[in-house]
């Protein structure tokens, strides 16, 4: 599960995860009033999505279906499991034809340290390049003139760094699978290919403060280690 993640990247940073995106004009102001060290669901957060032309967009996160009848049960909706995405009627019509990325600076997941003690850690790259989660977005009329745009992230078995922390992680894409994972042309088959735990050597994980799980904490403290990270 990615219950929370950090987005300390810049307008400029997001143009240049894919070539030729234009900006829809709330997100740069957006990004000036997030902190970003922890963000969380219920909040409006850049996406990269492709419906028609290639853009970045504000999403709320917590995915709202089409069909349903209350907005709740986008609390339910954060996270997508990548295996049951082609059943679930939640997510089965957006692999097909509703795909975003969703940039992160990093993510976090806890380690547990006993009975109630547990110990939050940022994961990153270790080159400090911003991730890109794969996503999934809705488009949910509420009442007669309103619209509600959201998204959900793709979620996969851990790979060797996640499996101290959790059994689950983002589907985080790179070069060639970002465009991939936008392109119509490929098949749904093509699509879910791309889902895998991301390969070993990429990211590292750093212990940092327990501020981190409340969203009103979204302080710098939040993203600086105050240990070793994780071997």
């Amino acid at each position: 599960m990615c219950g929370r993640y950090s987005l300390r990247i810049t307008v400029d940073e997001l143009g240049d995860i894919l070539g030729g995106t234009e900006l829809d004009p709330a997100v740069a102001p957006a990004l000036d009033e997030t902190p970003g060290h922890q963000v969380a669901p219920s909040l409006d957060l850049p996406v990269l999505l492709d419906d028609g032309r290639r853009r970045v967009a504000l999403h709320r996160w917590g995915l709202i279906p089409f069909w349903a009848k209350d907005e709740k049960i986008a609390y339910k909706l954060i996270n997508a499991r990548a295996e049951t995405l082609p059943e679930k009627p939640a997510f089965r019509e957006a692999l097909g034809r509703r795909r975003c990325l969703v940039p992160a600076s990093g993510f976090f997941e806890w380690k547990k340290l006993g009975a109630r003690e547990k110990q939050p850690y940022l994961i990153r790259h270790r080159d400090g390049e911003p991730l890109t989660f794969a996503g999934l977005w809705e488009r949910w009329r509420h009442g007669p003139d309103g619209v509600v745009h959201s998204f959900t992230i793709v979620t996969v078995a851990p790979n060797t760094l996640m499996t101290e922390l959790h059994d689950r992680m983002p589907a985080i894409l790179e070069g060639p699978a970002r465009e991939a994972w936008l392109d119509p042309e490929l098949s749904k088959d093509e699509h879910l290919g791309l889902l895998q735990p991301l390969r070993d050597g990429v990211l590292e994980a750093v212990p940092v403060s327990s501020l981190v799980g409340n969203p009103r904490n979204d302080l710098p403290e939040c993203t600086q280690p105050v240990g070793a990270p994780l071997r």
